[in-house]
C-alpha cells in the first residue's frame, strides 16, 4: 500500500520551515526556520523553489522517506493556509507535519523538540493549529532569546542576529536540520534525548 503511495507522487512526511518571505526579513530572528531550510537545501543538494501550495516546496528523500519539504509564502501569521492545504493534499495526519520555528522563550540557539503543544504566543504555530485542528504536531524550535520587553516583541523578532549571536545561530540551525532528520529516521523519543 505505501509503496504504491509512494509511486503516486505521496509525502510520507511535510517539514515546514517558518519565517517570512523576502530579503527584508532574510536574517531576521522570526526567519529562523528559513535559516534551517538553507542548511537543508545545502545538505540535500536541493533548492526549494517550486510554488505550491502557497509555498515554495521541493519533495525529498530524507533517511528513505519521502518528504514535502516546504518554506510558506503567506507570511508568519497566516502560514497554516499553506500547511493546511498541503495537509489535506497528501492525507498526512498532524503528527507527519513537522514545524520549525523561532522561539522567544528559549536563550539564543537553544533547541527544543516537542511532538505537540500550544503555540506559547508564536503567530505562525497559531495559524498551523487553527488550520490543522489540533495541536498535535511535532516541532523543533530555535531559541531566539527574550525581546527587552513585551512591548518590543515585534521589532525584536525582526530584528537581525548580532556578533556572537549569528554565529551561534549558524551552529543552532545546522543542529536544527540534525534535529529535523533525526526525527524522521529515528522517532521523537532519541530526538528529544539527542536534542533538548
Amino acid at each position: 500500500m505505501l509503496d504504491r503511495f509512494r509511486k503516486s507522487g505521496g509525502a510520507d512526511w511535510i517539514v515546514v520551515f517558518l519565517g517570512n518571505p523576502g530579503p527584508k526579513y532574510a536574517a531576521t530572528r522570526h526567519n529562523a526556520g528559513f535559516m534551517t531550510a538553507a542548511v537543508c537545501e545545502k545538505e540535500l543538494g536541493i533548492t526549494i523553489k517550486k510554488s505550491r501550495f502557497r509555498a515554495l516546496t521541493e519533495l525529498a528523500n530524507v533517511g528513505g522517506q519521502k518528504v514535502l519539504l516546504m518554506k510558506p509564502q503567506t507570511f508568519m501569521n497566516n502560514s497554516g493556509d499553506a500547511v493546511g492545504e498541503a495537509a489535506h493534499f497528501y492525507k498526512l495526519p498532524p503528527e507527519r507535519v513537522l514545524v520549525v520555528s523561532d522561539d522567544i522563550s528559549l536563550p539564543v540557539a537553544k533547541l527544543r523538540v516537542r511532538t505537540k503543544g500550544s503555540a506559547g504566543g508564536h503567530n505562525g504555530l497559531k495559524s498551523i493549529i487553527a488550520r490543522l485542528g489540533s495541536d498535535a504536531f511535532p516541532r523543533v524550535k530555535i531559541g531566539v532569546g527574550a525581546p527587552p520587553s513585551p512591548e518590543a516583541q515585534i521589532d525584536w523578532v525582526l530584528g537581525t542576529f548580532k556578533n556572537q549571536d549569528a554565529e551561534d545561530m549558524a551552529r543552532a540551525v545546522e543542529r536544527a536540520w540534525q534535529a529535523v532528520v533525526c526525527y524522521i529516521t529515528e522517532g521523537p523519543e532519541k530526538t528529544m534525548d539527542s536534542f533538548n
